[in-house]
């Protein structure tokens, strides 16, 4: 039996994929050791996301032959599909196997161990992900995370902003069929997981490459949610990252209808500026986002709103920045993700003038960072005294004492005082406070 060793780096869908092509390989007869041990085989499942992802892909690949240099190192993914020419002139890389091919890694592997004399890295291995292709279907049994499962509904995105690689990496819109999906989530739900996070990398585009003249019963993002709450033994449906545009009054009142839906919104902003949105090839103003968030406060009940904003694209002035520190004061967020540009080789961006010096993009980095410190502070404090739902997810000691934590529908994280292991319970809770900056704490009322 070979010892075999993952290594993930990247977004949902990537920590998704990884975790099928582990019990993939489970299911062949390896045996599946930390990456950090002496094993036959290293899988590491790249990211191409910024030149810094790059980079530690690389390092994690040549890691890994340090590790065990008579090891088969195998490089997947993101990094193996928009740089092919480096991955080939690698020599600590064995093995390539682009996106769209993961579900064969298994036969693929085989067939290498079948011929180790080959050191040829087949084309074969790398699809033109650009050309039209249909979705790899690929099914979650089970996870480490035994209270929270992410399923992968559809993969490659349409947008092209001019920041991003993924559409090179991942190619074009590509949705999941519904059948396989219900069955995924069926089986997940059947073992015990009372909680699914819908993703993929443009989650918002799902079911548009299937639209035809006739679009009688087609299912697009809204109306597979309405058929996976449906699901016995599911309790909760989180959405992943959504763009403003999808959330309008009549997709916000169907969400609204679902009990299952947690009322916790990503929806995407990158800047709060017209002019750097239209910049980045963003498809939709400030305007189309503030009424988004509207209609969604509209109807659920003090939903967190939560999202990603770039600062330092370039181009951006001073009084740039200030209008997207006002928009996200305007919005009032529960939680930001704030990233400092960071010039992509490949993208139109990376070439634009005005670039903006490191001190800069650090500045105002952390000026977003606290007003969004500041903001998730206020969301939370609303809840003290308040009762909720919480689905308890792990133990941690912290100070010296053992906790239980876990989160809420909305996604206020949790700690509830004790040593007996709540792990996938849902359980009402009285919040009564901070127990840190980041996590309430609270009494049992069950």
């Amino acid at each position: 039996m070979k010892n075999v060793a993952f290594h993930n780096l990247g977004c949902k869908v990537n920590s998704y994929e990884i975790d099928v092509m582990q019990q993939m390989l489970q299911e062949s007869g390896y045996n599946v050791v930390p990456f950090d041990a002496i094993a036959d085989i290293y899988i590491v499942n790249t990211c191409t996301v910024t030149n810094i992802a790059d980079r530690k892909s690389r390092q994690m690949l040549h890691r890994a032959k340090a590790k065990n240099p008579d090891a088969i190192v195998v490089a997947v993914g993101c990094y193996v599909q928009t740089d092919q020419e480096a991955v080939k002139k690698d020599d600590c890389i064995d093995l390539a196997i682009g996106n769209n091919r993961k579900k064969d890694l298994a036969g693929i592997l085989a067939a290498f161990l079948a011929d180790r004399e080959d050191k040829t890295l087949h084309d074969s291995t790398i699809i033109k992900i650009n050309e039209p292709c249909a979705y790899e279907e690929m099914t979650l049994k089970q996870t480490a995370e035994h209270t929270r499962a992410y399923i992968k509904i559809q993969d490659g995105c349409n947008q092209f902003c001019s920041y991003c690689i993924i559409p090179f990496a991942r190619g074009r819109v590509r949705s999941r069929r519904v059948e396989d999906i219900m069955n995924e989530i069926q089986g997940l739900a059947a073992a015990g997981f009372k909680e699914v996070v819908l993703t993929g990398i443009h989650l918002s585009s799902y079911g548009i490459d299937q639209l035809r003249e006739e679009t009688s019963g087609h299912v697009g993002l809204i109306e597979l949610v309405e058929q996976i709450h449906g699901i016995e033994g599911l309790h909760r449906i989180r959405l992943g990252s959504l763009e403003p545009r999808i959330i309008t009054r009549d997709n916000a009142q169907r969400l609204a209808a679902l009990p299952k839906v947690c009322p916790h919104f990503h929806l995407s902003l990158q800047s709060g500026c017209d002019e750097i949105l239209k910049r980045m090839n963003r498809h939709y103003t400030t305007g189309e986002y503030y009424q988004s968030v509207e209609e969604l406060r509209r109807i659920f009940t003090n939903p967190a709103i939560t999202t990603d904003i770039i600062v330092g694209f370039p181009g951006e002035t001073e009084a740039d920045f200030e209008e997207t520190m006002q928009f996200a004061e305007k919005i009032s967020f529960y939680e930001m993700h704030v990233f400092k540009f960071s010039g992509r080789k490949g993208t139109p961006a990376a070439k634009m003038a005005g670039q903006i010096p490191e001190k800069v993009k650090s500045d105002r980095s952390s000026k977003l960072i606290s007003l969004g410190s500041r903001q998730q502070e206020e969301y939370a404090r609303q809840y003290i005294g308040r009762e909720a739902e919480v689905l308890f997810e792990e133990v941690r000691e912290i100070g010296g004492k053992q906790y239980q934590i876990g989160h809420t529908d909305n996604y206020m994280k949790i700690a509830l005082a004790g040593d007996v292991n709540l792990s996938n319970c849902l359980k009402k809770v009285r919040i009564t406070g901070f127990l840190d900056k980041e996590i309430m704490n609270c009494i049992s009322m069950d």
